[in-house]
């Protein structure tokens, strides 16, 4: 006698059969899913290294030009997100008085002589974004040493006639800088621009020519300069500002 299985019983069945197969989709899926984030990350690293991307920018920073410094920037991507860069210019006129961090502005009396000195800056910069190219938001940390100097002719009397006499102006900065920034390449060419702002730690060792006037009120008043060489070593903190444009490739 043949015995009939319960209807009730084989839709239990078959309900149970799909729970557990849309479980086991369910947790592959999952499983699938988890390595997202690392797999994007493998695949831009492997792209950086076999794709025809940018990995080198020449950078000029022309606000600079009104700090007497003109530098020309090299930056090289090392991965995907780190980068170095290094740059080399020299030191000029001094347009700006920033005097708590002692970056006088150069007299234009033609009794100061301008003494063009190498400034150099190296540093590595992490991008905050994935991207195969070096742009995005960043942090940068860097080291810059800048020399600002000058021979200032002494003056002989009120006249203003200028003696053979020369004093030496020597301001010298090692500074250690942290600074945020932006970079972003053109979409149609391969310019850029690179806009940032940060802080840092200046170690200075100055020599700094003072200039008096004085009067001899025994010989009619007349007018006479004293000068005094001031050396003065220490550290301060400094703001920096600037932007950057360059030629990507």
């Amino acid at each position: 006698m043949r015995t009939m299985i319960p209807w009730r019983t084989v839709l239990l069945a078959l309900v149970l059969a799909t729970s557990g197969i849309s479980a086991l989709h369910a947790q592959e899926m999952k499983k699938k899913a988890k390595p997202k984030v690392i797999l994007q990350r493998d695949r831009l690293a492997q792209q950086f290294d076999t794709v025809d991307v940018v990995k080198n920018v020449i950078k000029l920073n022309p606000l600079l030009f009104f700090r007497g410094e003109i530098p020309l920037y090299y930056e090289r991507a090392l991965t995907h997100r780190l980068s170095a860069e290094v740059a080399i210019g020299f030191t000029w006129r001094n347009y700006l008085n920033v005097s708590f961090a002692g970056d006088d502005a150069d007299d234009y009396g033609r009794g100061t002589e301008l003494l063009a000195r190498p400034s150099y800056h190296f540093g590595f910069r992490y991008y905050l974004v994935d991207d195969i190219e070096p742009q995005g938001t960043y942090l940068h940390l860097e080291f810059a040493h800048l020399n600002y100097s000058k021979d200032i002719r002494t003056k002989q009397d009120s006249t203003g006639a200028l003696t053979d006499d020369r004093l030496r102006d020597q301001r010298i900065y090692n500074d250690l800088r942290l600074l945020f920034g932006y970079q972003r390449l053109s979409a149609t060419s391969n310019w850029l621009f690179d806009v940032y702002a940060g802080v840092g730690l200046r170690d200075r060792n100055m020599q700094i020519v003072k200039e008096y006037t004085r009067r001899d009120m025994d010989n009619d008043n007349a007018i006479y300069f004293d000068y005094e060489v001031v050396p003065q070593d220490d550290i301060t903190v400094a703001f920096f500002l600037g932007l950057k444009v360059g030629l990507a490739f």
